[in-house]
């Protein structure tokens, strides 16, 4: 039988690539949409990649006549909140005009279902209690505002000719492929596991707090932390419903746990052993205190519930990832996690 193909906008970047591996193993095809700005081809390992931007004439009309998908999932979207406050224009050209030329594309070659990666950040400044998906939404950066907007045309969309849609809102994406196959390909890196590794690892000569006057138990900002492998699991659930003729829906996705910036780095001290020196510097604008996730409606809707709620699971897959790249890789004792044989040390308090 000939797997249904999906195409996967952003699929080589790195939620994107996580979810074409995760289609793949659930029998579709992927096929990658990315023109590459901030993906890796080396990351599309499971179907085709198809480079080009959303709003080149003619291009998606040609992805779609070619390939004849079955849906769409939606990951192309600029993403560092604190780069939305300075450069707004630049987000809601590429999340905002993007999501509205595929949306288009797809309305042209009859293509009705569409699964898209949204952001806890329409929540804006939501408080300590987790969010539930009725929380008002009131995004204080443009990337949230963005994100907003896009869903925003979905559901018009969806009342005047018949698009059918999820939204995924996820918080704070992290760890990597547990199989080591995939991982961050951030350049620059604005993400804050990656960015506490690389300062452990002497990538980077330290890893900077951006604020510790927040209302949180430390000082610093709180964050829900979702493995990248259930963020992937939860589009394929998502899509499955969707084809299987599920309604429109508007989920969270998380943990419904949340850690400090201080508590990524002492967890990230102690499964690798080894100090990061950490700078205290002001807030950057833009920057909520506490996002934590309700997602309850995600267990209900999709039966879906995180396979790595532990963020030392997160740290210890990113390791993984990390050390193959820059070439760390032991060859030796291979029973033994591969963290364990490049990080020996015994855990060593913060600085």
């Amino acid at each position: 039988m000939v797997a249904q193909r999906v195409i996967v906008t952003g699929g080589a970047g790195f939620i994107g690539s996580h979810t074409c591996k995760a289609l793949s193993r659930a029998g579709y095809l992927p096929v990658a949409v990315d023109n590459l700005s901030n993906g890796s081809a080396e990351a599309v390992l499971w179907g085709p990649l198809e480079k080009g931007s959303l709003e080149e004439p003619g291009f998606l009309d040609g992805v779609f006549r070619r390939h004849k998908p079955v849906g769409v999932l939606h990951f192309a979207a600029l993403i560092e909140a604190g780069e939305s406050v300075r450069s707004p224009g630049r987000f809601y050209r590429n999340n905002v005009a993007g999501t509205l030329a595929l949306t288009e594309a797809m309305a042209r070659e009859d293509v009705d279902t569409l699964i898209l990666s949204s952001t806890a950040a329409i929540y804006g400044n939501a408080g300590g209690e987790p969010i539930k998906e009725s929380h008002p939404w009131q995004p204080v950066n443009p990337y949230g505002q963005s994100k907003l907007m896009a869903e925003t045309i979905l559901a018009d969309l969806a009342a005047a000719n018949g698009l059918r849609f999820t939204a995924l809102r996820y918080f704070n994406a992290s760890g990597a492929d547990p199989d080591g196959e995939l991982g961050e390909r951030h350049d620059p890196e604005t993400h804050l596991i990656p960015l506490v590794l690389q300062a452990a690892l002497g990538q980077r000569p330290d890893i900077r707090i951006f604020g510790t006057d927040y209302p949180t138990p430390d000082g610093t900002c709180i964050r829900d932390y979702v493995h990248v492998h259930d963020l992937a699991d939860a589009h394929v659930r998502a899509l499955r419903r969707m084809l299987d003729g599920g309604g429109n829906i508007r989920l969270n996705l998380g943990n419904g746990r949340g850690f400090s910036v201080r508590e990524i780095i002492r967890t990230t001290g102690e499964v690798t052993g080894l100090p990061i020196r950490a700078i205290e510097e002001a807030r950057r604008p833009g920057d909520p205190a506490i996002l934590i996730a309700d997602a309850s409606m995600a267990r209900e809707h999709l039966g879906w519930t995180p396979a790595w709620p532990d963020v030392a699971d997160h740290v210890r897959h990113a390791a993984t990832w990390f050390q193959r790249q820059w070439g760390l890789e032991a060859e030796t004792v291979p029973t033994v996690p591969i963290w364990e044989n490049i990080f020996p040390t015994p855990a060593v308090a913060m600085p």
